[in-house]
Formats: C-alpha cells, structure tokens, sequence
C-alpha cells in the first residue's frame, strides 16, 4: 500500500494559480491511478481529476478548463494546478490512489489510500 502526503501553500490570492504536490511512498508498485479530491467547507466532497501511470488524465468536466494534473516519477509525485481561484475554491484538498480508474467517486473505500488533506484558503 502506498503512502500519500499533500504539500502546498496554505492561502492563496484570488485569481493567482493553486499549485499541490502529492509525495508518493511505500508500494513501488507504478501501476496506480492518481486523483485529486476536494471538500470546501460544509458541502460534500469533489472529485477532481485523476492521471494514470500511462499519463492519461481526466477531469472532473466543470473544472476541466481550469485544472492541471501532472506526474513527476522521478520525485514520486504527482502535482494538482488549479488556474484562476476564487473564494469558492477554498477547502480541504486530498490526493488518493487506486489500482483501479475511478472517474468521479470519492468514497474512500473505493481508493487505496488516501493523504491526510492540506487545508486551501483563497482569500486576499
């Protein structure tokens, strides 16, 4: 199993670029699905996008044009951009891995782990 843990700035100015890092440990098994999930305060959690050990990526289709998910396999890391915030994209951000594609769940019990989260605040 792996092990995942978020990195990135805490605030963030309205209408700068969001950037995360997720570090990959444990498993050096390479063939993992690497998503990005969200949860602003008091609403439900939001997937947002998953890249394949292939590099093949897919997002969720309402932050298609604003979000960026890349790997750097030499780091073990896969990294989240989100272009553009706004206060609406403050909140809970987590990365999760599976073995399998999961486009659009984030139930926990679907992915194989999970990161402990890194709180996003975009505020001026």
């Amino acid at each position: 199993q792996v092990q995942l843990q978020e990195s990135g700035p805490g605030l963030v100015k309205p209408w700068e670029t969001l950037s995360l890092t997720c570090t990959v440990s444990g498993d050096s098994t390479p063939f993992y699905y690497w998503a990005w999930i969200r949860q602003p305060p008091g609403k439900d959690l939001e997937w947002m996008g998953v890249i394949s050990y292939t590099g093949s990526t897919y997002y969720n289709p309402s932050l298609k044009f604003r979000t960026s998910i890349a790997r750097d396999t030499s780091k073990n890391q896969f990294t989240l951009q989100l272009l553009s915030v706004t206060p609406e994209d403050t909140g809970v951000y987590y990365c999760a891995a599976s073995k399998t594609l999961i486009r659009g769940a984030t139930t926990r019990k679907l992915y194989d782990s999970w990161g402990q989260g890194t709180q996003v605040t975009v505020s001026s």
